[in-house]
């Protein structure tokens, strides 16, 4: 089950015929969307459109068997709305972006709308995959990061009491085209802030070193993990790299933007974000990052600069695959 990257070879067909993706039109959503449909399974993004954006997902609006399902999830009664059947649902668990988040539908998402998402799944005998975030693994610092406890909790808890087929998926911060340019995240902001003249502002004094994953690779491993019968989280995401402050000035070389730098002040004394542990994605599924920092920078800044249209998923026109 080795993912591999720019491979033309034939692909083994995907074990699932059609999927529910929450938060479909999303950052991540959308192109775990996308992914599927380009494997051939059908696929119902499920979406109230608040935080994600339509336009994520109006490039799929004619593709066969995608459909859009404009819906809150942690309404009652939503799963009459569902009509599948399924056998894969994603259930995205809270906005990605802390300056999206709104706390009582943050909730409602990581509570209401995670165990309406685990019924759908069980109604069917669908494979359920709860995609988390990393901010499970530290101190709890707000909404987003109680949620996510409450809804690995959940899915642990179907497992034991109903033996559902479900598991766990912990995303670390993923970059590339969709991003939203205001969400607040380092990447987006920094290439935002270089098209328009600057400045650039570098938080800290540039010295932290984030862990980013470009998010093709990103969506190799969420679907690797879908595929798989894996019951324990699993964590996908980048090594920490570059400091924030030699991604900034890569940022300006690749944009071509004489923007100055303007640091926001001396390091604070919070603690790095935890960086994944992908020791267990490597050795059960062979998953690692193939996509480097220089080329996911160059396909975010060509989607910004083509005014947010879609910038190609890989070099020289090779598509990306997954092997399932």
């Amino acid at each position: 089950m080795t993912p591999t990257m720019f491979s033309m070879a034939p692909q083994p067909p995907p074990p699932w015929e059609r999927a529910m993706v929450t938060a479909g039109a999303g950052f991540l959503g959308s192109h775990v969307c996308e992914r599927l449909l380009d494997a051939g399974v059908a696929v119902d993004c499920v979406d109230d459109m608040p935080s994600g954006s339509s336009g994520n997902v109006e490039h799929l609006a004619d593709r066969p068997g995608f459909r859009t399902v404009r819906l809150d999830l942690a309404r009652p009664g939503c799963a009459d709305a569902l009509p599948g059947p399924y056998d894969l649902v994603v259930h995205f668990a809270c906005p990605a972006s802390a300056a999206a988040a709104r706390p009582l539908e943050t909730l409602d998402a990581g509570s209401l709308g995670a165990r309406n998402a685990l019924a759908v799944a069980e109604r069917d005998g669908a494979r359920f995959l709860l995609a988390s975030t990393c901010p499970v693994h530290g101190d709890p610092s707000g909404t987003a990061d109680e949620t996510q406890r409450f809804s690995e909790a959940l899915t642990t808890a179907y497992v034991s009491a109903k033996e559902a087929d479900a598991g766990i998926v912990r995303v670390f911060p993923a970059y590339g085209p969709r991003m939203d340019a205001d969400d607040g995240r380092p990447i987006p902001t920094l290439i935002r802030q270089a098209l328009s003249g600057g400045p650039v502002t570098v938080p800290g004094d540039g010295s932290g070193t984030p862990s980013l994953c470009y998010v093709d690779d990103t969506v190799d491993g969420v679907l690797l993990v879908a595929a798989s019968r894996s019951v324990r989280p699993v964590d996908i995401g980048g090594d920490p790299g570059p400091t924030l402050a030699e991604i900034a000035r890569r940022v300006l070389d690749l944009t071509g933007s004489d923007a100055r730098l303007e640091f926001t002040g001396p390091r604070a004394d919070a603690p790095e974000p935890p960086a994944p542990a992908t020791g267990f994605a490597h050795e059960l599924f062979g998953w690692t990052p193939k996509v480097s920092l220089d080329d996911g920078l160059k396909r975010t800044i060509a989607h910004f600069q083509n005014g947010g249209q879609g910038a190609p998923s890989a070099e020289g026109g090779a598509r990306h695959a997954c092997s399932w």
